[in-house]
Formats: structure tokens, C-alpha cells, sequence
């Protein structure tokens, strides 16, 4: 027996978890643990391998939702940044949507496929949004559009069968700005306060090649003041502990770029150094998309795609969909009931049933007793009062009659005193006498 298998054989004796002697338990206080390092490999480092290799079978879903006036360049920004014809011109959509003067909702599902990876990406339109003479309540469609995918959601998650949830609630919210180079219109704000606690809401100024630097500069602040007097919520990526300082450091470069300046363009072109990019072709020159001096666009696809695409979605699902589930609930009135995951017992339900029941009822008589005792005193106190009156009124007349019979017994008094005086004979009679012939 070797000297580093002698604490492992001697762990089961004195570690008291599998021994229920009482002796044994009273010299645990004095039971030294040893611990020791694993001196072979056991595993769990390839959970992280695990963990990618079940991701890329499953692959990854992505729901954007695009918003902001006809003519801003969405659908381009879009095919852009998946670098391929994911929706079709804002100029086709229009055409097709021509005559109608509400606010629509566009659905478009495209599978794309990167070094073996899978992303299901759903891109949601707002044809129709700002177009009206009155667009008072254009932003109403979107709203219910947000909120009608959470119920869904919470529908789903709510079935006893939840083998097949789609998640389809927008993990991302790009509200396209024209660039007018001022502020935020009325419509701008209005959307924003609705949807900032419901989205991850990403502002882009739209075709930022219409601006100088300095106008883009100005234009990003007068929006940044805007959004902080309306206290609306942009998305920002958390900093954890364990990050780096080169993560840091890249995560702050890409906020400090909010709003996105951006420019889309699927076309290349030609530079005058005689490189091929993706951009747009001026008489003045060339602008890059894919060009950070230029704009924002390298910046918004790092923040919507390649670093922070998981954090969207898990910001949707634990803070924001929480949220609107918890308001959902309790404004239907359903309570939180710890006994929710205790496993169904028919007899233990009927006892809790027969337990309401009683304590219904116990209930009720409790308040059939009060209202009987409230009536009892009513009544009680009523005829305190009524005896009460019969009192006064017996007082009354019992010294009514007594002032009656002591004035009887004065008058019987001065009668008996007047029949005991002597009294005086009565004077005569004088007799009349009656003249004429008759005696």
C-alpha cells in the first residue's frame, strides 16, 4: 500500500457522509480534509468543445427588426451585412405595396451558411412607416407586431407538449434616422419611448455619406441629448469581470460609435489606388463601406453580429421578455405559487381542494356571524331606546299624577277644615206680599 492511497481509503471512513453511527459522528469536529489536486485528466475542459459542436449542429437564429421612412436605405444596409440579396430594394417594396396607406409587417426568412456554421435569419419590415400625411399612430402597428410575438412566445412556452418553441421575438431593433443633420423628429421620439423597454433598440443614421464629418459629429450629439432628455434605453453589451482589456477596450470603441453613421452598398468599385471595395462611386471620390474613416458600418456589424449577436438574444430573453411577462402575468392576476413544480398528486390536489372548500366556508359563516351579531346590537340598542322613552314617559305622567293628587288632597283638606268651623243659621226668607183683591 502506497502513501498517497492511504488518504483516499481513509476519506469514506471519516468523512461521515455514508455513516450514520452516533459514535463516529461525535469525532467529526476533529476530522482533518484532505484535499488534493487531480493528478490525471478528467474531461470537463472540452465542455466549451461540447458546447460549440452542439451549437453548429443546432445552428443559430437571428430575428432583426428594420424600422424608419421609405428611402433610408434598410433593405440595402441589410443585404449588406449579410453580404447577399436578403430583401429586395426599397424601390421594389414600394411598387409592390403601392396603394395601400397603413403601416405593414414584412416577414423574410434566409438560411446563410459561413465555414459550416447555420444562421436562420429573419428580417422584419415596416413598409409603409412616415408615409401617411397623419403618421400620429404609425408606430402602433410595430408596437403590436413586438407584442404579439412575446405573447406567442409565452403561449408556447406555456403548453404542457414544449418540444417545439420557436423563438421568434426580435432580438434586435435598428430604427434607421433620416440625416437632416438637426434632431430627432416627434415620430423618431414616439417610437423610441414605446419600444425601448420591449427591444434591443439600435439608432443608425441612415446614408451618412449625405453629411460632412463635422455635420455627422454634431448630429450624433443633438441625438445622444435627445435620447438621454427622453429617457430611452439603447442596447449596451455588459463588461464582465473575467474580459480582457483589449474586450473592453473594443467594446467601448464600438459604443462610443453610437448611433451608427452608416453606408450600405452591395456594389463594388474602384478606388483611385486601383482596389476593388465595397462602396459607392462619387465624382468627388470613393466612399468604403467597409472602411472605418468612412463609416460606422465595420463598428454596427460587431456590435449586431460578430461579438455580441448571443448577448441580444440572451438581453431579450432574460431582461426584456422577463419584464413583459411579469407585467402579463400580473396583470391577468396570477400570483407567484412556489408549489408550481411539485409533482401532481390527485389525493394531495383534492386535500387542497376540500382545505379551500372548508376554509371557504369557515369564511363565510364567520361573516354571517358578524353581520347577525351587527343586527343583534341594531336591534338591542333599538329597544334600549324605546325603553328608554317608555321610562321618561311613565316618569312623566307618574309626577303628573302626583301633582293631581296632591292638589285633590289640598282641596279635601280645606273642605274638611271649613265643615269643622260653626256655622251661621241661615238668614230668613222675607215673604212677599202681592197687592190686589186675590188673597
Amino acid at each position: 500500500m502506497t502513501s498517497d492511497s492511504i488518504p483516499e481509503q481513509q476519506a469514506p471512513a471519516t468523512s461521515g457522509s455514508y455513516d450514520s453511527n452516533p459514535v463516529k459522528e461525535s469525532f467529526q469536529q476533529d476530522i482533518k480534509i484532505i484535499k488534493r489536486k487531480l493528478n490525471g485528466y478528467v474531461g470537463f475542459a472540452n465542455l466549451p468543445k461540447q458546447w460549440h459542436r452542439k451549437s453548429v449542429r443546432r445552428g443559430f437564429t437571428l430575428n432583426i427588426m428594420v424600422a424608419g421612412e421609405s428611402g433610408l436605405g434598410k433593405s440595402t444596409l441589410i443585404n449588406t451585412l449579410f453580404n447577399r440579396e436578403i430583401l429586395k430594394s426599397e424601390l421594389e417594396e414600394e411598387d409592390l405595396s403601392s396603394g395601400s396607406k397603413f403601416v405593414q409587417i414584412k416577414n423574410t426568412n434566409a438560411t446563410i451558411e459561413e465555414d459550416g456554421v447555420k444562421l436562420k435569419l429573419n428580417v422584419i419590415t415596416t413598409p409603409g412607416f412616415g408615409e401617411a400625411v397623419n403618421n400620429t399612430d404609425s408606430w402602433k402597428p410595430i408596437v403590436e407586431e413586438v407584442n404579439q410575438r412575446f405573447d406567442q412566445y409565452l403561449e408556447a412556452e406555456s403548453r404542457i407538449n414544449r418540444s417545439t418553441v420557436e423563438d421568434n421575438r426580435i432580438h434586435a431593433f435598428l430604427y434607421f434616422i433620416e440625416p437632416t443633420g438637426h434632431s430627432l423628429n416627434a415620430l423618431d421620439i414616439t417610437l423610441m419611448k414605446q419600444i425601448h423597454e420591449k427591444v434591443n433598440l439600435i439608432p443608425v443614421i441612415a446614408k451618412s455619406d449625405t453629411l460632412t464629418d463635422e455635420e455627422i459629429v454634431e448630429f450624433k450629439q443633438r441625438i445622444l441629448n435627445d435620447i438621454k432628455y427622453q429617457n430611452i434605453k439603447t442596447f449596451k453589451p455588459l463588461d464582465y469581470d473575467n474580459d480582457d482589456e483589449e474586450t473592453l477596450l473594443n467594446t467601448r470603441q464600438i459604443m462610443d460609435k453610437l448611433p451608427f453613421a452608416v453606408v450600405g452598398s452591395t456594389k463594388e468599385v474602384k478606388t483611385l489606388d486601383g482596389r476593388v471595395v465595397r462602396g459607392r462611386s462619387y465624382p468627388w471620390g470613393v466612399i468604403e463601406v467597409d472602411n472605418e474613416e468612412h463609416c460606422d458600418f465595420i463598428k454596427l456589424r460587431q456590435l449586431l453580429v460578430r461579438n455580441f449577436m448571443e448577448e441580444l438574444k440572451e438581453h431579450t430573453s432574460n431582461v426584456l421578455y422577463e419584464k413583459y411577462r411579469t407585467e402579463k402575468l400580473s396583470g391577468m392576476g396570477i400570483e407567484q405559487d412556489q408549489s408550481v413544480f411539485r409533482e401532481f398528486d390527485p389525493l394531495a390536489r383534492q386535500e387542497e381542494e376540500k382545505a379551500l372548500h372548508e376554509a371557504k366556508l369557515a369564511k363565510m359563516e364567520a361573516e354571517m356571524k358578524t353581520v347577525f351579531q351587527q343586527k343583534v346590537s341594531e336591534k338591542e340598542k333599538k329597544l334600549q331606546r324605546s325603553e328608554a322613552d317608555l321610562f321618561s314617559r311613565h316618569k312623566e305622567m307618574k309626577d303628573k299624577l302626583s301633582k293631581q293628587i296632591k292638589l285633590l288632597e289640598d282641596k279635601k283638606a280645606q273642605l274638611e277644615k271649613q265643615k269643622s268651623l260653626p256655622q251661621e243659621p241661615p238668614a230668613p226668607i222675607p215673604q212677599k206680599t202681592r197687592k190686589g183683591f186675590l188673597r
